[in-house]
């Protein structure tokens, strides 16, 4: 690619990654309506969380009264980091019978009590002729627009459900946008995005699925891992042009956890890059050049996206392993200093010019400091990582970057 391309691709993607997950919006509602023709009783039974049918979604397992001033506890169906059902503290204000009621969260067994300072939600019914306005609101403060697209989309999601719950008595799980088609189309979406930067033709077109398909099979890495350490579901969501997310059933329970699942993502395609290079060399012996290109382009692609990965970045996948593995924080800028001078190296041995690297540090500390301190913290602190443990995640990561640093020298001699 030539240098206004790299450039457009780079600023593109920090650009959207700063309005996705950093700009500040302060104080934002997210309100969605829906005339339902059904009876508006029967839907503030649904609704209401100490209804008849409150638990229409399952949702809601229960929802117990605390005191006189509003203040309930409600167990939700979501499970927590033990497996178990998470428990909300939540107080209601606004109430009137049949008609509206707000929700104030004061805590749960999940989140931090941070996470809902500013959270509240307001539901109302209004009678349309012999059908029901229902209205939901959700108001918090917000950074980054990702969290509050997706409070927009899951609100729109559970109308639609109460609607059809409530014409068929049946509540349909799932949605079409994590639905498995759904995301396939998002991956070949993705490709046809990339493919006009690596040139408009069957050579740039392969090398975007190529692309694609390293994307996915890192998102596979994170998904076995979860369902390894105890995750009953996993799940990947593709985001075109930004690349995939692999989410588990629950909350993170262990800083191994945490550090197991986010090298798994590399850790997953190193097993494959020594099978492709094999595989290079059967195709070239055997004369079928054109494959043993493919070949080799996978391989170096595979290495380069997941050595790339495993930058100290604080929510790329090395950030994250470096934080649960290093045990204060001079060690963990060591370590992360030498992570990233090697990763520098590798591609000043592979062939990139010493002012591509030094944009490409300057960009991998941008991306650091947009996205530090981004995460949700959770209600209690994660169980620590054992010695043995810290040292076997060191290990790991040590023998990844290796197979994925020496996946891009191989490939870069082979192709350049």
């Amino acid at each position: 690619m030539s240098v206004i391309v790299t450039v457009t691709l780079v600023a593109g993607n920090l650009g959207l990654i700063f309005l996705l997950m950093t700009v500040p919006l302060g104080l934002r509602t997210v309100t969605v309506s829906r005339v339902m023709r059904a009876d508006s009783a029967r839907l503030w039974q649904a609704l209401w969380p100490f209804g008849s049918n409150a638990g229409w979604s399952g949702e809601i397992l229960s929802a117990a009264p605390m005191d006189g001033e509003g203040m309930a506890l409600i167990k939700l169906s979501w499970e927590g980091r033990d497996g178990q059902p998470i428990d909300r503290k939540a107080r209601f204000e606004d109430v009137v019978e049949g008609h509206r009621f707000t929700m104030r969260v004061i805590e749960d067994t999940a989140l931090d009590p941070s996470f809902w300072a500013n959270y509240r939600e307001t539901t109302a019914l209004v009678p349309e002729g012999e059908a029901t306005r229902v209205i939901l609101s959700q108001t918090d403060r917000y950074r980054g627009v990702a969290f509050l697209i997706f409070r927009f989309f899951a609100v729109r999601r559970e109308l639609r459900k109460l609607e059809i719950w409530a014409a068929t008595g049946k509540y349909r799980k799932g949605g079409w946008f994590e639905h498995p088609v759904s995301q396939v189309g998002f991956a070949v979406l993705s490709a046809f995005i990339l493919w006009p930067f690596f040139g408009l033709n069957i050579g740039g077109f392969a090398l975007a699925a190529i692309l694609t398909s390293v994307v996915a099979l890192h998102e596979l890495g994170h998904m076995a891992a979860f369902r390894l350490t105890g995750h009953r579901r996993a799940r990947m969501i593709f985001i075109p042009l930004l690349g995939g997310i692999a989410m588990g059933g629950r909350p993170y329970d262990s800083r191994f956890e945490v550090a197991f699942v986010a090298l798994m993502g590399a850790g997953f395609s190193a097993f494959l890059v020594p099978v492709l290079i094999a595989a290079n060399g059967f195709a070239s012996a055997e004369g079928h050049r054109l494959a043993a290109a493919l070949l080799a382009t996978l391989a170096g692609c595979a290495s380069l996206f997941n050595i790339a990965n495993l930058v100290p970045v604080w929510k790329f996948d090395g950030g994250q392993v470096l934080r649960q593995i290093c045990s204060g924080p001079i060690a963990l800028a060591l370590a992360s200093f030498f992570l990233l001078s090697a990763l520098l190296a590798l591609g000043w041995m592979a062939g990139f010019s010493p002012s591509f690297l030094l944009i490409a540090g300057a960009v991998f500390s941008i991306l650091s400091l947009l996205t530090m301190g981004s995460g949700v913290k959770p209600r209690h602190e994660l169980k620590p990582i054992q010695p043995f443990d810290r040292l076997a995640m060191a290990g790991a990561l040590l023998a990844v970057f290796a197979i994925h640093g020496y996946g891009m020298l191989w490939a870069s001699a082979q192709l350049m």
